[in-house]
């Protein structure tokens, strides 16, 4: 009797719900439905943005008081203040066997952008993802507290992260590039906004499909863009206004890289390097015809190019990429009044020194690069060549010492590689090879790309998701 109750409820229910449903598929809403008129649901004029309708800088919010820090280290802009990702720090860096203490650690939005180092702060720029916005984000390097953010929004999908450039700062300004190609200027200390700037808008930039990976450079009061838009390829702005001072015509008709202008001094002239998708180009730094195209070259062109140009000698600049592109060797030569750049060697990344993401570093007269993952047998590997020979490596790390693609740096004699998944080897330079002191786990990491930054006996280092700071003088 019980089980046969229980039958027809079920079957009853069944039906209701059944009913239900097909009532609900084929009933139409009766009643007077009326159009309404743009604007009688009094929402707040301005509420409503366009996609691309991004306001720089527009939100702030200080978390902290800001004090003054009796620290005085300074790493400022992407590879250091003299773009060699070398440093000679008044610090003695401790190599003994015990490990690094770690300072302080930060969640981030996911990406690679690096930190720089000013005066006991470091500021780095962030991406959130549940907020949709850039953010300008300053740490105190004592403490790790964070002290205040500047931020905008910014939709935009996710691609290998989305931060990815490293900030330049002086003692009034701070500079930021984001994903989209937006510039920001602030106040390094208070986080005001001073000015700002969309490259996509203002020179027609096409932004690189892995978003915007070119770091700002600074020369003096002026700060150094390669938007390589429809009419412009470089240009010159007031640091402090963001108003022109020069630009360069985009006569090559280059469009935007990941990779970085890199100041030189080639013929005995300062001069802007940049790889752009499209071939190399210089362009004068001198103050009497800044922003004047002195050469250019199509005949290395990658498809992808994320290091920035090296200067090797007087004359000679040599140039990395990944993707199958390998290295190549520029000869630049200025007799008279008439400057010539001419490809000299290039070749497979299976076939010499070469890099897929960061810029070697030329320490000694030796270049030292991690091999790309399409490298052949030294795949990955900590290498070290001659100028004189890019063919054939005169060190290489261990079997089991690969980096994949992550970053470098040199602090006194001693190399700091972070391997991608978050272990930090130290090596001794020595005269043509490496010697390992030390190797640490920092993080169980993924995807730690990002350069590193060091002042005052601290190293910084992150992975795709967390910063840290680490005690290493």
């Amino acid at each position: 009797m019980k089980s046969r109750t229980v039958k027809y409820v079920t079957i009853a229910t069944v039906l209701i719900y059944t009913g239900i449903i097909i009532g609900w598929y084929h009933y139409t809403p009766g009643g007077n439905l009326t159009i309404q008129a743009p604007g009688a649901d009094n929402r707040p004029e301005g509420s409503t943005r366009a996609a691309n309708d991004v306001v720089i800088g527009e939100f702030f919010m200080k978390y902290d008081e800001i004090s003054e820090s009796g620290l005085t280290g300074k790493w400022s802009s992407f590879r250091g203040d003299r773009t060699s990702n070398i440093i000679n720090a008044p610090e003695d860096i401790n190599t003994s066997g015990e490990d690094y203490p770690v300072l302080w650690s930060v969640e981030t939005g996911e990406g690679h952008a690096a930190p720089v180092i000013y005066n006991g702060r470091v500021y780095f720029l962030d991406y959130n993802e549940q907020l949709s916005s850039d953010a300008l984000r300053c740490f105190s390097l004592e403490t790790g507290r964070e002290l205040w953010r500047r931020w905008y929004r910014v939709p935009i999908k996710r691609n290998h992260g989305f931060s990815r450039t490293v900030p330049v700062i002086s003692d009034d300004c701070i500079i930021t590039i984001g994903p989209e190609g937006h510039v920001m200027c602030c106040d390094p200390l208070t986080g005001d906004l001073r000015w700002s700037l969309d490259m996509q808008k203002e020179f027609k930039t096409e932004v690189p499909f892995w978003y915007t990976g070119q770091c700002p450079r600074v020369d003096g009061d002026v700060l150094i863009l390669a938007p390589a838009g429809e009419e412009v390829l470089l240009v010159g702005l007031d640091c402090r206004t963001g108003e022109k001072r020069w630009t360069t015509p985009n006569t090559p008709r280059y469009k935007m890289s990941h990779s970085s202008v890199m100041p030189m001094v080639l013929g005995g002239k300062k001069t802007y390097v940049y790889i752009g998708i499209g071939g190399v180009c210089g362009v004068s730094a001198e103050e009497s015809d800044r922003g004047t195209l002195l050469w250019e070259t199509d005949g290395w062109q990658p498809s992808v190019v994320a290091p920035s140009p090296l200067q090797i000698s007087s004359d000679r600049i040599f140039m990395v990429a990944g993707y199958g592109a390998g290295g190549a060797l520029l000869h630049v030569d200025r007799s008279g009044g008439k400057w010539t750049a001419t490809v000299t060697d290039r070749y497979k990344p299976n076939e010499g020194l070469s890099s897929e993401q960061q810029t070697p570093i030329f320490y000694n007269n030796i270049i030292i690069s991690v091999m790309p993952k399409d490298g052949g047998g030294h795949r990955g590997k900590l290498v070290c060549y001659s100028p004189a020979d890019l063919r054939s490596p005169v060190w290489t790390s261990a079997a089991d010492e690969r980096f994949g693609l992550g970053p470098y740096i040199m602090i006194n004699n001693m190399l700091f590689v972070f391997k991608d998944d978050g272990e930090l080897y130290v090596y001794e330079a020595q005269q043509r090879s490496m010697r390992l002191l030390k190797k640490q786990r920092i993080m169980d990491g993924a995807d730690a790309w990002g350069p590193l930054a060091y002042a005052d006996g601290r190293l910084i280092v992150r992975d795709a998701h967390i910063v840290k700071c680490l005690k290493i003088g």
